[in-house]
């Protein structure tokens, strides 16, 4: 299997922006660009709630960590979870520093609410993927926990899923070694977008200065 260098690990963030738009992907991990909205800053919020990496939770057979740090070489991404729970069980993985053995579980916390797409569970999959590898274990569910509904909601970690995280991270990958930001075609999506300024995703269906001046010439040597 091969194995990604530290210096070439990609921000796991990435497959939640990949996901919704490649164009945005590109726009934040390649081109450096961002722009604050209502919907950033209140998911900013919620995260700094849940990424105090400082804090410890134990509550009986259950430990809390937050802001867990995490990667993958064979995947060759980083990040960290907004909440790991390590549950307390007989055919769990040895924790650092703690007694007894313990099955962990990713939340991934989102403000708003269920999406219609599957960015969010993309990267709550990569997530589970990466403690996989770190932690040599089988994680076979993880949560997603939103804001607005104040409920937790269950991803099975299928097989299929597992594939399209390794067949997006692989496309990330590619990308980012070209430097290239894919043109889009504007959809409603864009309205929902912090970057559409920034983006302006209509200039995509203009066409491109060669073709045009070609085309130009081309009329007038006819």
């Amino acid at each position: 299997m091969m194995e990604y260098k530290e210096e070439d690990f990609i921000l796991l963030s990435g497959i939640q922006h990949f996901s919704f738009c490649r164009r945005q992907w590109a726009l934040i991990h390649i081109e450096q660009q961002w722009q604050e909205n209502l919907r950033t800053i209140e998911g900013q919020i919620l995260h700094e709630r849940t990424h105090d990496n400082t804090v410890r939770e134990k509550r009986g057979d259950l430990i809390v960590s937050r802001g867990m740090a995490i990667f993958s070489r064979s995947l060759g991404i980083t990040g960290a979870c907004d909440v790991v729970e390590l549950h307390k069980a007989s055919d769990g993985v040895s924790i650092f520093g703690r007694d007894g053995n313990y099955k962990p579980v990713p939340i991934e916390y989102k403000r708003g609410k269920p999406k219609e797409d599957e960015s969010d569970i993309l990267q709550l999959c990569a997530q589970a993927m990466c403690l996989e590898e770190m932690l040599l274990c089988e994680i076979p569910e993880a949560f997603l926990f939103y804001g607005e509904t104040k409920r937790r909601l269950k991803v099975t970690l299928e097989d299929e899923l597992r594939q399209r995280v390794q067949t997006i991270v692989k496309e990330i990958h590619e990308l980012y070694d070209k430097r290239y930001t894919p043109k889009v075609k504007p959809s409603k999506r864009c309205k929902a977008c912090s970057l559409a300024e920034i983006c302006m995703p209509k200039l995509c269906k203009n066409p491109s200065a060669v073709n045009y001046i070609k085309k130009n010439l081309l009329e007038v040597e006819e």
